[in-house]
């Protein structure tokens, strides 16, 4: 074969591989529109089709979830912010004139203690650290910072940009901001210590919401996606995926739930905890292959 005609077969080729791979997405996603079995319908087929691409380019491990337990969840929390202490759940709100931040008793979901925020911020993610907690407002540019255990407010701290996801590696706040980057900052002056942008091989991955530190790795909700994916702190780099969409089959498809976001850890038990906003449910989940 000359060189001409391996490269018209070559092109062929890989049109029609394209096609067959076209062709797999759209009968997928036809099936999952038809059977998926939760019946929730929040997010697009578009996204549910960014989602599948994005895990069929990495070439990162993919870890499905098993869950363990289930615990009662506020169907009206429009979740921002999750962690867990001392076996309760502490929760923050979003949304102009509802914002809180409240803690939770975990087995019954009941409200121990909830302080309503001014109307005028939007609650986004929180941390603990060192006895206070940090709670980021969207566009307000202002942190929050309480004592754990009377939610008095101690003080403010302005800062530049959107707040997003909170969490600590137990010396920084990390922060998020739905871009591709995480901010190292000190806890007294919440001053930007370091960055790290985050990449699976060479591609940014952006609209990184709600974190948890977890063993040494920052785990982030995907805004819009039933995806956690898993990041070095050093470098940024992502070292996995979690695909949570099998949660959605315990979700009625009568019940009006918005996107994945929250994530917790009981570093004591080695619990992992995720819920959405206006879930019903909190899962305990287990990684599987």
């Amino acid at each position: 074969m000359n060189y001409g005609m391996f490269r018209k077969e070559y092109r062929q080729r890989t049109r029609k591989d394209e096609r067959i791979l076209k062709l797999i997405i759209v009968v997928f996603f036809v099936m999952t529109s038809l059977f998926w079995p939760s019946g929730v319908f929040s997010e697009s087929i578009l996204q549910r089709q960014f989602q599948l691409s994005r895990l069929m380019k990495t070439k990162m491990p993919i870890s499905s979830i098993d869950v363990k337990n289930v615990y009662p969840h506020d169907t009206g929390a429009f979740t921002q912010g999750l962690l867990f202490h001392q076996r309760c759940f502490y929760e923050s709100t979003g949304l102009n004139g509802k914002s809180t931040l409240a803690r939770k008793e975990a087995m019954t979901g009941k409200s121990l203690q909830e302080v309503k925020i001014s109307y005028k911020y939007f609650g986004e993610g929180i941390a603990l650290l060192k006895g206070n907690i940090y709670q980021l407002t969207w566009q307000n540019e202002t942190l929050l910072i309480y004592d754990v255990r009377s939610f008095q407010k101690i003080r403010e701290i302005k800062y530049r940009g959107e707040g997003w996801g909170l969490t600590s590696d137990g010396k920084h706040l990390l922060m998020s901001d739905g871009s591709s980057t995480i901010t190292f900052r000190d806890p007294d002056s919440f001053k930007v210590v370091r960055e790290i942008h985050v990449r699976d091989g060479n591609t940014p991955v952006g609209q990184l919401n709600e974190l948890e530190f977890i063993k040494g790795e920052i785990w982030a909700n995907i805004f819009m996606e039933d995806m956690i994916v898993r990041i070095s702190p050093k470098n940024g780099k992502v070292t996995g995926w979690i695909n949570l969409s099998a949660l959605r089959s315990y979700l009625s498809r009568n019940e009006s739930v918005d996107v994945l976001n929250g994530i917790a850890y009981d570093v004591n038990t080695d619990r992992i905890f995720v819920t959405g906003k206006y879930w019903p449910k909190i899962f305990e989940i287990q990684l599987s292959k």
